[in-house]
This record gives C-alpha cells, structure tokens and sequence, in this order.
C-alpha cells in the first residue's frame, strides 16, 4: 500500500483513470491498528485495485469534504468519479473488505 504524502498524489491517482481504493486511517486509530496487517492479503485478493492510504490527520480538509468521519474508512474511485465506499466507524474485517470491492 502506498502512503499519500500530498494533496497532488491524491489529484494524480484519481486522474489516473485506475481503480483506486483511498483508505483513511491514522495511526493512534485501535481499529486501523487491527486493520494494517490485513491490508496485504487484501490487496493480493483485489488486484484490479490500486491502493492509497491516506492519513485523516494530515489530510483533515479532504476527509471533511468526502464526509469521513469514522477511520478506517474506504473510498474507491475510477476514471475521475467516486464509484463506492465503505465509511463508518466500525471496525472492519477483512471478509466485509473483500465483499465491498467485489460488489463494486
């Protein structure tokens, strides 16, 4: 998983016309804690999927104008349009992970 440094890493990827999957974490975060040895299986089990983690905390702004509100929480684009996301508060398995992207 790549960690997002800017606001123009962010920019290009959505441009990219890819199938990127922006996950919002932070790391005093217990359910993100949880999460991150999960993250390579998943990504292994989704490689139609490019995967972007990006720290709430550094990008606040951004997490306010796409309404995260809960970590860790998923938002996928493809071809500069949102095409899903999974947002709440709630702890998530890998299974639910998984589920979500192949329902997209």
């Amino acid at each position: 998983m790549i960690k997002v440094l800017s606001y123009e890493q962010i920019a290009e990827q959505i441009d990219s016309g890819q199938k990127t999957v922006f996950l919002f974490t932070a790391d005093w975060c217990g359910d993100c804690q949880y999460l991150y040895p999960l993250l390579p299986a998943i990504e292994a089990e989704n490689t139609d999927y490019s995967f972007r983690q990006v720290d709430r905390d550094d990008f606040m702004d951004l997490a306010q104008k796409w309404d995260i509100f809960g970590i860790p929480s998923f938002v996928v684009f493809e071809n500069g349009q949102e095409i899903g996301r999974f947002v709440d508060k709630n702890r998530k398995t890998k299974e639910e992970i998984n589920a979500f992207l192949k329902g997209l």
